[in-house]
Parts: structure tokens; C-alpha cells; sequence
């Protein structure tokens, strides 16, 4: 039997890295070790991938199935390699044919549904950026990762059909299962809402100078005085005055956002910057970003090329 090789990304914050998925079948008795630094969610894409096979009409190997993802020394995390991991397998069992510089991200379903992961787009950078352009996703992945220029995105919501692709059997195949329309886990890029008109501000002469003068260039900006006296409403209305981004700032500004999983429609580039107003009892977690394994962005990154307001600061 052949070596079955696949391509995947590691994220590591926004910075995205390519993995390549080795499979063997051996001889002795069914077992399935993965290797490569692999975290708890991974580990459990074991389970997850015979059951996908079977339910999709090809079953893996019942002999000892040994995937490995290189670099080894790279922690891999998240579930968004159990599509790569599984077409390495069948590809070394003959089950399809080889797949040559394709990479695979997507979650597996145990009906053998391709599920959306988040942080697609960082991902789909770090693949055209390193000369691998072609990609499949999940169907629900399929318009946030079209986003990135260059890149050849194909989009599955099975693994029977994508299997058909690459040559499987389709007398074998569970062709007839269509899953039902499932929701991405945050489908990065809408277009923000419209921000607060500055010509609704009657007088205040001095903090609307201000406040032009922070938005043209890029300056902090602090602003005291009693209650109502109009921070509030004048910070709201700071994005107003900022110009639309660039290519360059908006696929950054949309690859953090996508990191956070943000639930949204329609998927498209940010194009203004994001404003952000956590409240004043928010975390330090929450304000700077945390978490084990894929960490998500906090309001201080979200606000990327954009408007962190912190209101009652000194409270």
C-alpha cells in the first residue's frame, strides 16, 4: 500500500503554517496512533474519522493506521485537521487517488457532514502566501475563504462527494445523504453598521477639533469632565471621521475577526474599522485575548486599525 500525504495549516495566533499529513497502513493488529504534537481535539479526530468513513460509504483500514503531521515539533490544534488526516488515510488504502499539493480544512461530522471551523481566512493566507492555492473547505467555509485573492477555494458538504473528486468507488459512496444547511461558526467580514452621524453634535467646538485631529492622525485620545457632558456620544462618533480601509488593512482587520468565530451574514471584507466599547468590568482576558490552544482575539485586537473606546476607565 501506498503512503497516503495531505497538506493542512497550523495557526499560531493570526500566523499560519503548512502541515503535511503522512498516513501508513501497516500490518499487525487495528489500532490508530496519531503523532505531531497532536492537542486533546485532535487526538479525538480518531473516533471522529472511522466513524465519518463508515457513515460515508468508505470504511478505513481494520488493519494499524499510523497518520503523522509534520513539522512534528509544531503543536497542532483544533479540529480543522481532521479532513487532511482522513484523505491521507484513504488515499494510503488505494481508496482514492492522490491529491497531489491540495490542502484540506474542515471539521468532520459523524454522519461524514464537513463541518466549518473558524480562523478559515488566516488559514487560506498562510496557504497562498506559501504556493499552495489550492484549497477545499467546508461548504459553509466556502465564502469567507474565497476572500482571499489568488486563491482556488472548492467547497464540500460531505465527504462522499468529496471522495467522488478524487476517485472513490461511487457504487460505495453514501451519495444520496445531502446534510442540512448548517450554521458557520462565525463567518467573518460583514460590513460594519453605520456609525454615528458627527453632525449630530450641537456646540462642543473644542472636542470636535479634538477628536478630528486623533482621527487624522491616528492619535489616543483621552476625554474627562463630569456626567452628560458628551465623552460618550463624541467617542461614539470617532469611526465617522476615519476613512474606509485598504486592501491590505481590511484582509487583516477581516482574519481577526474570523479568529474570533463572530456570528454574521453576508460574508465579505471589513472595509470600515471596527469600533470596540468593552465595558468597564470586562476582563483583563477579555480586553487583551486569551485562551488554551487557539486563542481568541480580545477587544484590544478586534479594535485593529480601528476605535478602542474604554469607557469609565478610571473606574
Amino acid at each position: 500500500m501506498p503512503l497516503g500525504r495531505t497538506y493542512s495549516i497550523a495557526l499560531v495566533g493570526l500566523n499560519g503554517y503548512m502541515v503535511e499529513v503522512e498516513a501508513d497502513i501497516g500490518q499487525t493488529l487495528p489500532a490508530f496512533v496519531l503523532l505531531g504534537l497532536p492537542d486533546a481535539s485532535l487526538n479525538e479526530a480518531k473516533e471522529r474519522i472511522r466513524s465519518a468513513a463508515k457513515n460515508s460509504g468508505i470504511p478505513l483500514s481494520r488493519r494499524k493506521i499510523t497518520a503523522n503531521l509534520i513539522p512534528a515539533s509544531l503543536p497542532k490544534r483544533g479540529s480543522g485537521f481532521d479532513l487532511a488526516v482522513t484523505m491521507a488515510v484513504l488515499r494510503a488504502a488505494n481508496d482514492i487517488k492522490p491529491t497531489g499539493r491540495t490542502v484540506f480544512i474542515a471539521e468532520l461530522g459523524l454522519d461524514g457532514r464537513l463541518r466549518p471551523v473558524r480562523g478559515i481566512l488566516p488559514a487560506v493566507m498562510a496557504s497562498v502566501q506559501a504556493g499552495f492555492p489550492d484549497i477545499v473547505v467546508a461548504q459553509a467555509n466556502l465564502a469567507e475563504a474565497s476572500l482571499v485573492p489568488d486563491a482556488k477555494v472548492r467547497g464540500y458538504s460531505t465527504l462522499a462527494r468529496l471522495a467522488l473528486e478524487f476517485g472513490a468507488d461511487p457504487q460505495e459512496l453514501a451519495l444520496d445523504f445531502e446534510p442540512e444547511d448548517t450554521d458557520s461558526p462565525g463567518d467573518a467580514g460583514v460590513e460594519a453598521g453605520t456609525y454615528p452621524d458627527m453632525a449630530d453634535v450641537s456646540g462642543q467646538g473644542d472636542a470636535r477639533r479634538a477628536l478630528e485631529v486623533a482621527a487624522a492622525g491616528a492619535h489616543h485620545l483621552l476625554l474627562t469632565g463630569p456626567p452628560g457632558a458628551g465623552k460618550t456620544m463624541l467617542a461614539e462618533r470617532l469611526p465617522g471621521l476615519l476613512p474606509d480601509l485598504g486592501d491590505h488593512e481590511s484582509m487583516e482587520v477581516t482574519a481577526i475577526h474570523s479568529l474570533c468565530g463572530l456570528p454574521s451574514s453576508p460574508v465579505q471584507l471589513l472595509r470600515r474599522p471596527p469600533f470596540e466599547s468593552p465595558h468597564h468590568s470586562a476582563t483583563a482576558a477579555a480586553i487583551i485575548g486569551g485562551g488554551s490552544g487557539l486563542p481568541r482575539p480580545g477587544a484590544a485586537s478586534r479594535a485593529h486599525r480601528g476605535v478602542l473606546f474604554l469607557d469609565e476607565a478610571t473606574s
